[in-house]
C-alpha cells in the first residue's frame, strides 16, 4: 500500500472472513473421521459360536465385518456371561462379550462416530466422548450420536477359548 491508500472496513472484514474460513476448514479436517462413517455397515452384528466352534451369522450380520486371524482372542473363562472384556488382538483393541452362555461376540472398540475408545459399561458398550451406547449382543447403536453400530469381528467358542473365525 502507498501512503495515500487507507484500509477500509471492507478490506478488514474480507481478510478476517477469509482467515476464519481457513481456520474452520482445518478444524473440521482435524475432527473428521476420514470417511469411517461410510466404511462401516449400518447394521452391525457378530457371528455367534457354540461349544463345538461352529459359527452361524445372525440375520442382518455385517457383511463388512473385520477379519482378523483365526487365533485365540481370549479365554472363555475371562468373559463372564452377560459381560464383556477388552482385549488386544492382532494389534487391534477388541470388546469381547458373552451375552448368553456359550455365545460370544467381538467388536472393534473404536466408536464409529469420532473414533474414541468404547468400553463395556455394566449392560452395554458406551463411548465416553459423546455418549453413544451400543447393544451388548449385536453392537447396534442404542443411543446416538453414532449413526452406525460397532464393527463386528467374527468370533466363536473352541473348547475353553474364544477364537477369531
Amino acid at each position: 500500500m502507498t501512503e495515500n491508500q487507507t484500509v477500509t472496513r471492507r478490506v478488514i472484514l474480507t481478510a478476517g472472513t477469509t482467515g476464519l474460513v481457513g481456520a474452520s476448514t482445518l478444524l473440521l479436517a482435524a475432527c473428521s473421521t476420514g470417511g469411517a462413517d461410510t466404511a462401516a455397515p449400518a447394521a452391525s452384528s457378530a457371528a455367534t459360536g457354540s461349544a463345538t466352534g461352529s459359527a452361524a451369522a445372525p440375520s442382518g450380520a455385517a457383511s463388512g465385518a473385520a477379519a482378523v486371524g483365526g487365533a485365540e482372542i481370549a479365554k472363555l473363562a475371562d468373559v463372564p456371561v452377560g459381560q464383556a472384556t477388552s482385549v488386544t488382538f492382532d494389534g487391534q483393541e477388541l470388546l469381547v462379550a458373552q451375552p448368553t452362555a456359550g455365545t460370544v461376540v467381538a467388536f472393534s472398540s473404536v466408536c464409529p462416530h469420532q473414533g474414541c475408545a468404547v468400553a463395556f459399561a455394566k449392560t452395554d458398550f458406551a463411548c465416553p466422548c459423546h455418549g453413544s451406547t451400543f447393544e451388548l449382543a449385536t453392537g447396534d447403536v442404542t443411543h446416538g450420536p453414532a449413526q452406525k453400530g460397532l464393527t463386528a469381528v467374527k468370533a466363536v467358542v473352541s473348547g475353553d477359548a474364544i477364537v477369531a473365525a
